[in-house]
């Protein structure tokens, strides 16, 4: 007869595992953090790179605009003194301007009555002379026809004057002789050629 002994095994101590002992590294999910986190810095270092440049860049050209802001106010007072130079000139050259128009316009009647009393014979005389810019009108008396006809070929002589035309000639009771006559010119301007006519014949 076989006795079994059921108490004996069941009393055995169970057989225990042994841990495997954790062995010190890192694992695959802490590897891909840090490799995510390496390709972020590294993906981050252009930028970074950029940023700082732009900031040196910047803070350069403060500097240099406080350096020229420095400059500026240095020659501000200078500046000020040019442009009220440069206002008072303008203003000098326009006066002058305005004088030399006002002379270039009294230059073209002055030469006109020089060259009319110039021409202007004896024996007749001038009661009045109208001018314009291109027309002179001449209204006088003469004792005879002769000094009529010198005073019209003395100016047809003068430089600038066209034909003379004679507009009419009567004669009053007195024995004197009404004319009016009309001429056309154009003077040189002031300043250029004079133009001087040959010397009238002022005989009667």
């Amino acid at each position: 007869m076989i006795k079994i002994n059921l108490i004996g095994e069941s009393k055995r101590p169970a057989a225990v595992r042994k841990r495997r002992p954790v062995t010190p590294g890192v694992s695959r999910e802490n590897l891909a953090n840090w490799l995510l986190v390496a390709g972020l810095l590294l993906g981050l270092l252009p930028t970074l790179g950029e940023w700082l440049l732009l900031r040196s860049t910047l803070a350069s050209r403060k500097a240099e605009v406080k350096v020229l802001q420095k400059e500026y106010d240095e020659l501000k007072p200078i500046i000020d003194e040019v442009e009220a130079f440069e206002a008072r000139n303008a203003e000098l050259e326009r006066k002058i301007g305005v004088i030399q128009d006002l002379k270039a316009q009294q230059y073209g009647p002055v030469r006109v009555m020089d060259q009319v009393s110039r021409a202007l014979p004896e024996l007749a005389w001038l009661s009045r002379m109208d001018v314009d810019r291109s027309t002179i009108r001449l209204v006088g008396q003469a004792s005879n026809e002769n000094a009529v006809a010198n005073f019209i070929e003395n100016l047809d002589r003068v430089d600038g004057f066209q034909e003379p035309s004679l507009q009419h000639m009567r004669e009053t009771r007195g024995g004197y002789y009404n004319f009016e006559i009309r001429v056309r010119y154009s003077l040189p301007k002031q300043g250029g050629a004079d133009g001087a006519a040959e010397e009238p014949n002022t005989s009667g």
